[in-house]
């Protein structure tokens, strides 16, 4: 079934990026980060850029991300609609290796403001985050037997904290 969702994720990826005048292969795959390679329901879909222009990969990308992240919020809405819950699988949107550059860096954050947190005591609030951002820093953290994590406030200043668990919900 994972095999069967992988390629409509790539069948739809691959239209989308025709759709938008920028066709590309797209390739199917494990990450090398290690961290990333833990989730079974969770599928890699890697834009083939040996084809593009500089100028194509910074449109999909996007500023911050902003691009790359709406298409792979789009592949995880429309492909999972419709499927039961037990059958929906994640997707992660590569290109040029920006995802796993981000994802790297959002682990040495997660890392420092656990850090930070459990040796001043008190919360850290992290802005400037996308959803998705805030999700994998919340993947990151949430087997931190000592730290918890939650998003405070409403688009677009939502900001992901950072603070010790509380005995009650441990």
């Amino acid at each position: 079934m994972i095999d069967q969702q992988v390629q409509r994720g790539k069948q739809w990826l691959e239209e989308l990026l025709t759709l938008m005048g920028i066709p590309a292969k797209v390739n199917t795959g494990e990450i090398e980060i290690e961290e990333l390679r833990n989730d079974p329901t969770s599928s890699w879909l890697f834009i083939d850029d040996s084809n593009l222009t500089p100028e194509q990969i910074k449109i999909l990308i996007g500023d911050r991300g902003e691009h790359i992240d709406a298409i792979q919020y789009l592949a995880n809405t429309l492909l999972n609609v419709n499927v039961e819950d037990n059958l929906q699988g994640s997707f992660n949107i590569e290109i040029n290796g920006y995802r796993s550059s981000r994802y790297k860096e959002l682990y040495e954050i997660s890392q420092k403001v656990s850090q930070q947190v459990r040796e001043t005591g008190e919360e850290v609030e992290l802005k400037s985050l996308s959803s998705a951002e805030r999700r994998q820093i919340h993947t990151f953290l949430q087997d931190v037997e000592d730290l918890e994590t939650e998003s405070r406030g409403q688009e677009p200043d939502r900001r992901l904290v950072v603070k010790l668990r509380t005995e009650t919900n441990q």
